[in-house]
């Protein structure tokens, strides 16, 4: 069997083609659309997705609210850090029983050995429990809430933007139909979907749905392992409803097209159809897509340009090939990728986009 090497995701990117801020308004994006049968190129801006769609597309998209989960903290002997704090399981998942553990990215997580008591504002306080994998675990005496995470947190903006968050970015990373709090991170390609865009979906007979998947930090974490097949992936909680899945079933069945906007809505749709359905409610995922990977629920994929390397650069080059190899869709991609270098693309969570059909 022929094992699938990490380094063949490799791409260099110049620091300035890293967008550092969101374009002035949604929709002025660039969008490279890429059509994975012939490997055509066209360019154009994202507000103009809708007149790239037929008639009778499904667009879904993910619902997911990013919580203001980056927050300050000092240990008993004076240690200071900020401390990334990933959601525990949802409330309707049947898992809240560990609600009070929070697996957290820290810099240089091993100076909180297990048993050191961290304080936090407003006096809470937790305990850790050490580290695991690449996160440090902390159990809390009393799970903070919704409203403290908004009172005392900070939106978790990825580390290779350079620069502090601003006021402007509690409103600009997060979707503009954003509604069940729970990402560690933005499902960026939706950063795109403005209110217009919705509208002209809806005036040109484009249907959409809303599915939640709550976007961990272990998503966008370089895949390390020297072969893809070694990689694991870090477990994300995933919700489709009944109207969500009824939509989507009915397009496949009719043969409508469907569009997924973003990686993190085409792994929950793939993670949850069962044959002919979607199964309903709360779950969970480790899914992984790589390589040669049999695409079952999207036709179409909306996507941001993604990091060296990652899981959702192997991902995006799976779908370019799932019409051809995937030895074919990783040349697509990341030709594309030289492309849209090469004409000025901005890349990563502020950046462009890419349609892929």
């Amino acid at each position: 069997m022929r094992r699938v090497k990490t380094a063949d995701f490799s791409f260099e990117l110049p620091p300035e083609c890293i967008a550092q801020f969101p374009q002035g308004e949604r929709g002025e994006s660039r969008l490279l659309t890429l059509d994975r049968t012939t490997g055509s190129r066209t360019h154009g801006r994202t507000a103009g997705l809708p007149r790239l769609l037929d008639k009778g597309t499904l667009v879904v998209l993910n619902n997911t609210r990013v919580r203001k989960v980056r927050v300050a903290g000092e240990s008993e002997t004076g240690a200071r850090a900020q401390f990334l704090l990933l959601e525990p399981p949802p409330v309707g998942s049947g898992a809240e029983g560990e609600a009070a553990v929070f697996q957290a990215f820290v810099r240089q997580s091993k100076r909180f050995k297990a048993g050191t008591r961290l304080f936090f504002p407003a006096g809470v306080t937790a305990v850790s429990q050490g580290v695991q994998g690449e996160f440090l675990v902390l159990r809390f005496d009393t799970p903070p809430d919704a409203a403290w995470f908004s009172r005392f947190g900070r939106i978790p903006l990825p580390p290779y933007i350079k620069r502090q968050d601003r006021a402007e970015d509690d409103e600009r990373y997060q979707t503009v139909y954003a509604a069940e709090t729970g990402s560690v991170a933005a499902p960026t390609a939706g950063l795109h979907i403005s209110e217009a865009v919705l509208a002209e979906f809806a005036a040109r007979g484009i249907e959409t749905a809303f599915i939640t998947l709550h976007v961990g930090a272990g998503t966008f974490l370089p895949v390390r392992a020297e072969y893809a097949e070694d990689h694991r992936m870090h477990r994300e909680w995933f919700c489709v409803g009944d109207e969500a899945a009824r939509r989507v079933e009915a397009a496949k069945r009719d043969g409508r097209p469907v569009l997924a906007v973003g990686t993190t809505t085409l792994r929950a749709l793939e993670a949850a159809w069962d044959g002919e359905r979607l199964t309903r409610g709360w779950s969970s995922t480790a899914l992984f897509i790589y390589d040669d990977y049999d695409f079952r629920t999207a036709d179409m994929l909306f996507t941001n340009f993604h990091t060296p390397q990652s899981t959702l650069l192997m991902l995006a080059a799976s779908f370019c090939g799932a019409k051809t190899t995937a030895r074919e869709g990783r040349r697509l991609l990341l030709e594309s990728y030289e492309e849209a270098r090469r004409s000025g693309y901005r890349f990563f969570s502020y950046g462009d986009a890419m349609l892929i059909r």
